[in-house]
């Protein structure tokens, strides 16, 4: 299988340390990926310097062989359509309504599109997603949880190939995170990429491909197959030792 995205001794600092150090991983195109490991260990940074999100410090993240840093603006445009991020933190737009947070990738990525297209992809996804709410308010009338479901209808709207996801399930109750581990099911019956971050092992269990320890900013160890769906291999990994050798578990 071909890799998607391709990372070559990446390394990212911040405050002049350390966050990620050294990260070569390759990333199957129609597969999903889970990163895992202690708060604070480097997973969320990972994913974004996997996304793009973040230039890193040091060597190159390739999005089907291209350095993404190095995309000229149209390349990088056809990146962010093709691809696209759920934050831990929703990250809605504070000054403006949720339908004008919706309607803004619909605008960039397709432009022919009519209003009342756009209206329509949008009630659409937020049906999908179970939001029954108004979108003329802003985030701050909204749960934590409702944030959650807008941030995660946001990404779908513009039909990814590549979804990242940080600890997307987080403040939703079991039906609404039901609701949206089924959509991301969707997104895998389609042959997209996703690569997510989670510390619930029931959820990397049901839907990850691969498992990718992070640990003090260092990849130390994956698990695929047999040995991340049965037995004990996924726990040991998730409780292993971050000062443990990096290696193949």
């Amino acid at each position: 299988m071909e890799s998607v995205l391709s990372l070559k001794s990446v390394s990212f600092a911040a405050q002049n340390a350390l966050v990620v150090e050294e990260a070569n991983l390759e990333i199957e195109a129609g597969k999903t990926t889970a990163f895992v490991g202690p708060s604070g260990g480097g997973k969320s940074t990972l994913l974004k310097l996997s996304a793009g999100l973040l230039i890193p410090s040091g060597g190159e993240v390739l999005y089907q062989g291209r350095d993404i840093a190095l995309m000229n603006r149209l390349q990088n445009l056809e990146f962010r359509r093709e691809s696209a991020f759920v934050f831990q933190d929703s990250a809605l737009w504070a000054n403006q309504s949720l339908f004008q947070t919706l309607e803004l990738p619909l605008r960039i990525h397709f432009p022919q599109m009519s209003r009342v297209e756009r209206q329509r992809r949008i009630e659409d996804v937020m049906s999908a997603v179970g939001y029954k709410r108004s979108l003329a308010v802003r985030p701050a009338n909204l749960s934590m949880g409702e944030q959650k479901l807008i941030a995660f209808g946001r990404a779908m709207l513009c039909g990814p190939k590549l979804l990242f996801l940080d600890e997307w399930t987080e403040s939703l109750d079991d039906n609404a995170a039901q609701r949206l581990i089924a959509l991301v099911k969707q997104q895998q019956s389609r042959n997209n990429t996703v690569v997510f971050v989670s510390h619930k092992p029931q959820i990397i269990r049901e839907l990850a491909d691969c498992a990718v320890m992070v640990a003090g900013g260092r990849i130390r160890g994956r698990l695929a197959g047999d040995q991340l769906k049965t037995g004990g291999d996924l726990l040991d990994l998730l409780e292993r030792d971050p000062a443990e050798k990096d290696g193949e578990g």
